[in-house]
């Protein structure tokens, strides 16, 4: 954390300068972090960015108290789009790894989450909690029944995430109704390690955060990981359905702060 008392603000991106600070902290987390890249990721200017992101919504948190510098002020970042934005667009981001078929057919009211990022020095504090809180604001104030979208575990070597893949898998695979599949190019099968040898303690611990954050809450895993060795990660489609998040947490967020 910074020297100084944070001096948080929590709100949507609202100019180019907004969405450059959150790109800027992409950049800082998948590209320096985690060793992404992509087709238009800006190395000179530092930015992670992609053609998707002019037409979603970017949650931000902001700590003004950590630079003069307006694009290195973002300490967390979630990128929101609706499923009716979806469909004047044509598609949602996750459909280039994942046959949303299931979503698109439910007759469910879908917010896609995605490229969720908090800064190091953020991570353990109450960042993720403001932006929970903003998120839970938006959420349930627009009626969304459905939020889904990939989170990633770093590296692509699979022989050593079989084990919480399996766990996934076995006890966290999403209801038949809304069970999204990888699409073919990119499938790798989950159920990769029989239940019963599964060390559940171990694989919890190598579970990111961020997944684990989701399944606390009910959400549940598509069929199948994308291995995406341009961003150097396997990607699982992370889906909660609303009504199953527990009273308690639910109540918990929407008393937090939102935007």
């Amino acid at each position: 954390m910074t020297e100084q008392q944070p001096q948080f603000e929590l709100r949507f991106a609202l100019s180019d300068t907004d969405l450059r600070a959150a790109q800027r902290l992409r950049y800082r987390v998948f590209v320096e972090e985690l060793g992404s890249d992509g087709d238009m990721v800006d190395h000179a200017l530092q930015l992670e960015r992609d053609e998707y992101d002019p037409h979603y919504e970017h949650l931000m948190l902001l700590d003004h108290a950590r630079s003069d510098d307006p694009l290195e002020q973002c300490v967390a970042v979630y990128r929101l789009l609706t499923g009716e934005t979806a469909a004047r667009l044509g598609s949602f981001y996750t459909e280039s790894e994942y046959d949303l078929s299931a979503l698109k057919t439910s007759g469910k009211r879908l917010l896609e989450l995605g490229r969720s990022c908090v800064a190091p020095e953020y991570r353990g504090g109450t960042a993720l909690f403001h932006m929970w809180a903003g998120l839970a604001k938006f959420v349930f104030e627009g009626g969304y029944d459905v939020l889904f979208g990939v989170a990633s575990f770093h590296g692509t070597d699979i022989d050593t995430l079989a084990e919480p893949l399996s766990l996934l898998h076995h006890r966290h695979l999403a209801p038949e109704a809304l069970r999204v599949r990888a699409v073919e190019d990119h499938y790798q099968r989950m159920d990769l390690i029989a239940e019963a040898q599964i060390d559940r303690p171990r694989a919890m611990r190598a579970i990111p955060p961020l997944i684990k954050a989701y399944l606390r809450t009910g959400g549940t895993v598509g069929e199948g990981a994308f291995i995406d060795r341009a961003f150097n990660t396997v990607d699982v489609c992370l889906i909660l359905e609303t009504a199953q998040i527990p009273s308690r947490q639910k109540n918990m967020y929407i008393k937090g702060h939102g935007v």
